[in-house]
């Protein structure tokens, strides 16, 4: 197998460092910069190599690799050299005898591609899975087998500081206040935790993770922002990937993905169908106390199984037309549909001091989802390398059906039956329109601006019906309800950088202008609420050595409350544990203040993070009686039970404090292991003063709490005989104090192997997703009148074997420069 010419380029350039290192020390350096750009697109090149030879000795004085630009500059004794550019997959470029005397840009460098080496090279050496750099990670999703044939939420859970929890929601650093792009746009879907299960782990190429934003990028998310980027076609000519899985439980999939470019058009096509049966349990034990001794009144354990199917199709449709060699013009579409069922069968032990009963509730849920997108892009690009004018726009809708039909019965008495459904009917459009501007001002500094506008409209209608002993179907007013929300976002931005020696720096201001309209329909009660913010930020960072650096960074960030979070009625599938959103929640401002070291030694790449976030009005779930009872009668005896609530409240403040460690290592060439340690404490403060229904009764409770917690993940991956590869990624969190009670510590683990088949153009794998059947939510709450105990299991674990064909496609195509067009990547605006 030949080598890979990256592993050839970086070794001539460390060579070329030494060379140079043993030169004249006394001599007087020169500094010599440029720029290495792809001849066809005029793209940057990243990682390229520069090496300069003497023209008489032909010894190797000095060389470098470009940066994110395609930018070099390296320090050499005057003389006549042979300058050579070289990157993976391109034609070498020479410039002979070229005399350097003093400090001098030698301007533009044009590689261009080698077609010969596209169609036969094989790359050895693989980019990491994980790349580490001060402001972000970005995780390469095709490196991770155990997420073949699973979702976007399984690609997350096995990135580094990421945690997707029992329901599906995702947190940063053990934050859930976290702002969700796909291809640096946010996602149009009323339920991002159930959108991100509908998009397949094999139509993912990438996920960053940017802990402390700039002011380019939207202010949402105090924990940071996740992007999600999806795969697009990169190479000459047409190519392809057609991926299918089978798994157990029952996950059929079949994703195809074709691409046709030249250098006049980019042609994306490409489509994702999948049948699959994610089986999930639950159960909840709670303890009444009699309020004067807290001795148990009575009992009452819940257990719950859903069968939660999902069929589901997803389409895209993207063309990039350069119109010219500096004018770009890209359209993307994307539509998503989905018809799942969730039938979920709720059992009720109810234990009581002179008598018990068994009550069963059964909700057939089904739902129907429509998801699409449409955005439109041009980008100008000016002589100055770096000089640019971004104009985007972009449409979206998203309609949720959501129906249920519930059966509640005692066990072995059929005249207590009853009957109830609901509709939950959603629809949601979002507008936005953003420019950008890029002004590079000299050789190390460059100015920014932009603005962007966000428009969101999203309707609820939410609908409950109680069957009569008639048969009749009488609405529920105390359930029903009509909610509009519309939010109006406009917001402007301008940031400044530059470098001064081994010190860079970068400062911005961030400006938005909030409107928010909560209509509740039904009851005619209107909230309108206003608010504009400065959102400034700062990053300073500084090069040790060319191992060594360190970084500060500063930045304020917003979370606004949407969805079920106000939605007063969102939920009904428990008649005694109810979920309810709340109209009157506030958003919470985030100071944010993270430092950073990354360090390279050897085979080591370690990055060690601390990190502080101050949050005013931060919102958290809670669990109480809100007032109401369900009475039971059993052969002419009553039984009165307790309704508890869960709902999202403001407290006053929350301040987090964090350690993070992100470890690289390779001890061998069939051992890759990255690893991620993150150790926080938080501490709350703010009371819960809220009024019982019924009795008009106010109670206040203080919800100060001290909480701390970590969690670690571990990736290894390692070449067996044969070339297999063997992949394990191992999760731990550990207890965490939370404001009512505590979460139970979780452990659980995904493996997978894998084999390159048909002379390397077929990859088979074979994965297990938590191969312990362990990975659930677990809480404990303690209450004044209760004690109740709580597990929640998503997913049972998922074995499935997937196969992937390749066509006119290696299987690890070279790296290119990033492009924001492209992979909305250090360049995509939030």
């Amino acid at each position: 197998m030949k080598k890979s010419k990256f592993l050839i380029s970086a070794f001539f350039y460390f060579i070329a460092i030494f060379a140079f290192s043993q030169s004249n020390p006394n001599a007087t350096k020169i500094k010599i910069t440029g720029t290495i750009i792809e001849k066809l697109s005029k793209q940057p090149l990243e990682y390229a190599t520069i090496t300069f030879i003497n023209s008489k000795s032909l010894k190797t004085l000095g060389g470098g690799i470009t940066n994110a630009k395609g930018e070099f500059e390296v320090e050499i004794i005057p003389g006549t050299f042979i300058i050579k550019a070289e990157f993976i997959s391109f034609k070498t470029t020479e410039i002979k005898n070229q005399k350097l005397t003093e400090t001098t840009n030698i301007g533009v460098i044009v590689l261009d591609e080698d077609i010969t080496q596209l169609n036969e090279v094989v790359v050895q050496s693989e980019k990491s899975s994980v790349e580490i750099k001060l402001d972000k990670k970005v995780y390469n999703v095709g490196k991770d087998m155990t997420a073949k044939g699973g979702t976007a939420s399984d690609v997350l859970n096995n990135v580094p500081s990421v945690s997707v929890d029992a329901d599906g929601n995702v947190s940063l650093r053990g934050n859930d206040n976290i702002k969700i792009l796909i291809d640096g746009r946010p996602s149009n879907s009323i339920n991002i935790a159930s959108a991100l299960q509908t998009i397949a782990s094999d139509a993912v190429d990438k996920i960053e993770v940017i802990t402390n934003p700039s002011a380019r990028y939207d202010a949402e998310g105090g924990a940071g922002i996740i992007n999600i980027i999806l795969k697009k076609g990169k190479n000459n000519g047409l190519n392809g990937t057609l991926i299918t899985t089978v798994g157990d439980p029952k996950n059929y999939g079949i994703n195809a993905a074709l691409n046709y470019k030249n250098q006049y058009m980019n042609l994306i096509g490409g489509l994702g169908i999948v049948d699959r049966n994610a089986p999930g349990n639950g159960l909840t034990n709670t303890n009444y106390l009699n309020p004067n001794d807290r001795t148990i009144s009575k009992t009452i354990n819940e257990r719950s199984n859903r069968q939660r199917s999902q069929q589901g199709k997803n389409y895209n449709l993207g063309l990039d037309l350069y119109l010219d060699k500096s004018l770009t013009w890209s359209n993307n579409f994307n539509y998503r549909s989905t018809d799942g069922k969730e039938p979920e069968n709720v059992t009720l032990y109810n234990y009581l001091p002179t008598k018990s009963y068994v009550q069963n509730r059964f909700n057939d849920r089904n739902n129907i989802s429509e998801d699409l997108d449409f955005s439109t892009n041009f980008t100008k690009k000016f002589k100055k390398t770096g000089h640019q004018l971004t104009i985007n726009s972009a449409f979206s809708k998203n309609v949720d059906n959501d129906s249920s039909i519930i059966s509640d019965y005692i066990t072995g008495i059929e005249s207590s039956i009853t009957k109830q459904s609901s509709k939950n009917f959603q629809t949601q459009t979002r507008t936005s329109a953003q420019l950008d501007y890029v002004l590079p001002l000299g050789k190390v500094s460059q100015f920014e601006t932009g603005y962007k506008g966000d428009f969101n409209d999203l309707l609820t209608d939410f609908n409950v019906k109680n069957t009569n002993l008639n048969g009749e179907d009488i609405n529920d007013p105390l359930l029903t309800n009509k909610l509009n929300y519309k939010e109006k976002i406009n917001a402007i931005y301008t940031q400044f950088g530059s470098k001064y020696n081994k010190l860079s720096y970068q400062f911005g201001l961030r400006y938005e202008d909030t409107k928010i309209n909560i209509d509740l329909l039904t009851t005619q009660d209107f909230r309108n609420k206003k608010y504009y913010s400065f959102f400034p930020s700062s990053f300073l960072t500084y090069e040790i050595s060319e191992a060594t650096s360190v970084s500060l960074n500063y930045s304020r960030r917003i979370n606004r409350p949407r969805n079920r979070f106000i939605n007063p009625f969102a939920g009904y599938s428990s008649n005694v544990n109810v979920f309810q959103g709340n109209p009157d929640i506030n958003p919470s401002l985030t100071n944010a203040l993270d430092f950073s070291v990354l360090t390279k030694i050897n085979k080591v790449t370690l990055t060690t993070s601390l990190y502080y976030n101050k949050t005013k009005d931060p919102y958290q779930f809670i669990r109480r009686k809100n007032g109401d009872t369900v009475t039971t009668v059993i052969n002419g005896q009553t039984t009165v039970t307790d309704v508890l609530l869960s709902t999202p409240i403001n407290l006053d403040t929350d301040d987090r404090f964090g350690l993070e460690f992100t470890l690289n290592f390779s001890p061998f060439k069939w051992w890759k292991l990255n690893s991620n340690f993150n150790f926080f404490n938080s501490k709350i403060s703010g009371n819960n003063i809220y009024t019982l229904l019924n009795t008009n009764e106010i109670i206040t409770e203080n919800l100060d709490k001290t909480a701390f917690s970590w969690f670690t993940k571990l990736n290894s991956k390692i070449t067996l005989p044969y070339k297999i590869d063997w992949q394990t990624i191992v999760n731990y969190t550990a207890p965490q104090n939370t404001a009512q009670g505590k979460n139970i510590g979780v452990l659980f683990a995904n493996v997978a192997l894998s084999k390159d088949v048909l002379k390397d153009k077929a990859t088979v794998s074979l994965n297990a997703s938590d191969i312990f059947n362990s990975n659930k939510m677990i809480r404990q709450f303690n209450l004044p009148t209760l004690n109740s105990y709580t597990e929640m299991q998503r997913r049972v674990r998922q074995i499935n074997l997937t196969f992937t064909y390749r066509f006119n496609k290696q299987k690890n195509d070279r790296e290119k420069q990033k492009r924001p067009q492209e992979n909305g990547g250090e360049e995509f605006q939030g």
